[in-house]
């Protein structure tokens, strides 16, 4: 086994991507022998209401340099704004069943991807509250059982949603972006929850900048694993799932080549869990990341 070890999370984010995007990335796991960790949308998709984000700077630029019309379809990103979202749980349970069947690791994303990505920093603890629990409960109608970890949508994390990480028993979390797990630390409290940060830039960080051109991100990749500490690879099942899978199928061939060991987040959280002291409690703020508008999670002002 490779000293590498790389975990892929799978972040799904709307109807279209768990219809299309999940069962080819299944099909294409399974050819590779890989476990990923798959973190669902369990709400309505309101893919549409994002349009607001077009006011954030930097966004517009990402529109055009991603091809998001190409990346989403039409009547996705019309989704929650000409006509009501779809409920991606109950219109794709089926689905999100045969990930768990497959032996893939399951998780929330969230309820409302987009109430929960762009709205989490106005919402008051009980607003935050319920809309976790409305994820947690479709969690578990769908998969008979409580969910044990989740990544929030767009990296948004603040007091109020560790708190509810906490008092749902979660495991471990992948809230964040960083380089290493750590225990995060808000407001003076330390959160029993385990943070596992994507530490590689997502490829829709990438695509479309001069100074990254496609032909050269799988060797950027392989450069970036580090051998001695965990690789996580965050992608979404609409990119590397449908408008962008040929490319991610030559990415994942060359990082297995590396060679990398792929392994999922529960795997990478019982590794670190053995050996709490050597996990650093960490200040939780937010950043901002490069080829990314907005801000999102990032551990500050680590110690231990």
């Amino acid at each position: 086994m490779s000293d590498t070890l790389l975990a892929i999370k799978v972040d799904v984010d709307t109807d279209r991507g768990t219809r299309l995007g999940v069962p080819a990335l299944l099909d294409l796991f399974k050819g590779c022998n890989v476990a990923a960790t798959f973190y669902f949308s369990l709400g309505p998709d309101n893919t549409g209401r994002a349009v607001r984000r077009l006011f954030r700077p930097g966004f517009a630029g990402k529109v055009v340099r991603t091809n998001v019309i190409g990346v989403y379809g039409f009547r996705t990103l019309l989704n929650g704004l000409l006509w009501p979202g779809p409920h991606i749980g109950r219109r794709n349970e089926t689905v999100m069943r045969a990930v768990r069947d497959a032996g893939h690791e399951v998780g929330i994303h969230c309820y409302d991807h987009i109430r929960w990505q762009d709205g989490l920093a106005t919402m008051s603890r009980e607003e935050v509250y319920a809309e976790f629990d409305r994820a947690r409960r479709e969690f578990e109608r769908i998969f008979g059982r409580p969910a044990r970890t989740a990544g929030a949508a767009g990296w948004q994390a603040n007091r109020h949603s560790l708190s509810a990480y906490d008092d749902a028993d979660l495991r471990y979390a992948s809230d964040a972006r960083g380089t290493r797990p750590f225990f995060p630390r808000i407001d003076g409290r330390v959160c029993r929850t385990l943070q596992i940060p994507t530490t590689l830039p997502t490829l829709d960080e990438l695509l479309g900048r001069p100074e990254y051109p496609e032909a050269r991100l799988a060797d950027f990749y392989c450069r970036r694993l580090e051998p001695a500490a965990p690789n996580v690879l965050t992608i979404h099942a609409e990119l590397e799932g449908i408008s962008h899978a040929p490319l991610f199928r030559n990415l994942l061939s060359r990082l297995l080549s590396a060679p990398a060991t792929c392994v999922t987040l529960g795997q990478l959280a019982e590794r670190w869990l053995q050996q709490p002291g050597a996990i650093p409690v960490c200040e939780l703020g937010m950043g901002e990341i490069e080829g990314r508008s907005g801000t999102v999670a990032v551990p500050q002002a680590c110690a231990g």
